[in-house]
């Protein structure tokens, strides 16, 4: 490794970490909010149904979303020097979809703000991987250890105690229970794992916005083959989707917002690691818990002691969010993630220097993939000919909601929107 590459590394690191720790906390706060629709699930649809319809609301915004904000063109050109990556993305798609399903299951069983603490283990599960593979917290002294590994202690100890504490205002049947325990965990190992493929792509300098364009593809095949599977064809489960058409708006909003989320967790998992930035994205417990406890009235009923509890574990994941946003590599593991960067370079024959750049944020060759194109207003438009129809036929659904709550935690989550995209586009124009 050259010097001047090196360099290049250590230079922005510091603007680079509080970037990635801005968009870790912005994508909880939306990867929480996309959640909530997943309630319908109590009003007795199919899981695999609710998926299916989030999953279609996710592939729409994830074509539209990164056309609007860096063109077909430059998409295009990003996938196809990064060719090799593709079954990577396709690959967390499947993985992506199987575990969203579960976490639908999760909740039907047990609750949206139990569901979350468990699946949520997902950040121990990303930080090994990315120890064991992309040489993350390797070089790192006993000071940024002890603020990664304790935050994220923290975090899934906060969450254990919000699921201890809100499980006793459900009288959920033993049996459901686990079952929906099982599955909360099952999505933890699996969203976890997903992680592999994210930090590979941008190790490789390949563009967030492309890197979920191709994403989309494996996760809307793998929900509807799943869903195929288990209602027995293709045909019973449109037949379902049929009946459950007066909701799916909320279905494709809750879509959306997972998507504005995932781009958040995209880009934090570029800039700081799958270790730091995972755990951050996971205060979306936090959020999950407004969401269920404020808006849905899950904690209706709480005793004092729980409501202590509730308290308590929301401090302690705050905390490790905190400690984890001081953790800022030092130039020894930014070294580590440079050894990582090279071996993806020399494995697939990738221009070293420029990788460097784009994995900063600074492609060297932004006026290469030249300018909009008028036919990207298409999509756009049926994209939000979709959503109008959609919200035409859409039926409030009937369910206990507090309205005045869910306008503040929109309007919170709207501030997360303008602060980290604001944050996005000086920074690197999401790059």
């Amino acid at each position: 490794m050259n010097d001047a590459l090196q360099g290049a590394t250590a230079r922005p690191a510091l603007s680079l970490h509080k970037l990635g720790v801005a968009c870790g906390l912005a994508a909880g706060a939306w990867l929480g909010a996309a959640e909530a629709p997943t309630k319908l699930v109590t009003m007795g649809f199919s899981p695999f149904v609710i998926t299916l319809g989030m999953v279609a609301g996710v592939f729409v915004a994830r074509w539209t979303v990164p056309m609007l904000l860096k063109g077909t063109n430059f998409l295009f050109l990003d996938t196809r020097e990064k060719a090799h990556l593709m079954v990577w993305a396709v690959l967390a798609g499947m993985l992506w979809a199987v575990a969203n399903t579960l976490t639908v299951f999760a909740i039907r069983n047990v609750g949206l703000a139990i569901a979350f603490s468990l699946w949520n283990t997902n950040s121990l599960v990303g930080l090994f991987w990315g120890w064991l593979f992309f040489n993350e917290l390797r070089g790192s002294g006993a000071k940024e250890w002890t603020k990664v590994l304790g935050g994220t202690a923290a975090i899934v100890a906060g969450a254990s105690v919000l699921a201890y504490a809100t499980a006793h205002q459900s009288s959920i049947a033993s049996g459901r229970a686990t079952l929906g325990i099982l599955a909360a965990l099952g999505a933890g190992v699996l969203w976890g794992t997903m992680y592999i493929p994210y930090r590979k792509a941008y190790l490789s300098g390949m563009n967030p916005l492309s890197f979920v364009t191709v994403f989309t593809f494996g996760e809307l095949g793998a929900t509807l083959t799943l869903g195929a599977f288990f209602h027995h064809g293709l045909g019973n489960l449109f037949a379902e989707v049929e009946v459950a058409k007066p909701v799916l708006f909320w279905l494709f909003l809750g879509g959306f917002c997972w998507v504005i989320g995932d781009l958040f967790q995209q880009y934090a998992a570029k800039y700081i690691g799958i270790g730091r930035g995972i755990p951050l994205s996971n205060t979306n417990q936090l959020w999950g818990l407004a969401w269920g406890a404020l808006v849905f009235g899950e904690f209706a009923g709480l005793s004092v002691y729980a409501k202590e509890l509730v308290v308590a574990g929301s401090v302690l994941m705050i905390v490790g969010a905190i400690a984890i946003g001081m953790a800022a590599a030092p130039a020894s593991e930014l070294a580590s993630w440079k050894k990582a960067m090279h071996r993806e370079c020399v494995r697939y024959s990738l221009d070293e220097q420029r990788v460097t750049a784009q994995f900063e944020g600074e492609d060297l060759h932004t006026g290469d993939s030249g300018g909009r194109r008028w036919w990207e207003a298409i999509p756009m438009l049926a994209a939000l000919g979709i959503f109008c129809w959609l919200g035409f036929i859409a039926r409030r659904p009937i369910l206990p909601v507090h309205t005045s709550w869910m306008m503040i935690l929109l309007g919170i989550t709207l501030v997360f929107l303008a602060v980290g995209g604001t944050l996005l586009w000086r920074r690197t124009r999401f790059l």
